[in-house]
């Protein structure tokens, strides 16, 4: 099989970042899904254990502002880790109408994992890349991603 380098088709595209990266998300959102999988989550369970461990005890419309997930996804997520006893969902004391959503000591083992899975991902997404050149990579994209979030739409 040819690489994108190798194919005469590609030879255009390879000098376009916007590809490139478009490229290497792909392989990216598989290596993670797939990194998630071997340990039976998915990247909105890391998303919420994560962003619980980070913020602390918080509503479902909170946590879905925190953590970027939409409320029609944040409501399967909860219901998929309450089940699984990796959050707890209790009611608001302050507001009956509404639940506070909770990390568990087992949610925070599963975070720990996920966490070992995702640090697995990065070196074989990264292993051509010397320590030196990951961490600039990271940061050029951190600062294009940046500027297209402070842009106005």
């Amino acid at each position: 099989m040819e690489t994108p380098a190798q194919d005469p088709s590609h030879a255009a595209l390879l000098g376009m970042p916007s590809w490139l990266i478009s490229q290497t998300a792909v392989h990216a959102g598989r290596l993670v899904n797939e990194g998630f999988a071997a340990v039976d989550a998915r990247g909105y369970h890391y998303r919420l254990l994560a962003t619980l461990k980070e913020s602390g005890p918080a509503s479902q419309a909170d946590l879905g502002r925190r953590s970027g997930i939409h409320f029609s996804d944040m409501v399967a997520t909860v219901n998929e880790l309450a089940e699984r006893e990796l959050v707890t969902r209790a009611p608001d004391p302050a507001d009956r109408r509404r639940n506070v959503i909770t990390i568990t000591e087992a949610g925070r083992e599963q975070l720990g994992r996920l966490e070992r899975q995702l640090a697995k991902v990065q070196d074989e997404l990264l292993a051509p890349l010397s320590p030196d050149e990951r961490d600039q990579l990271t940061g050029l994209l951190l600062r294009v991603l940046t500027h297209h979030i402070r842009r106005p739409a």
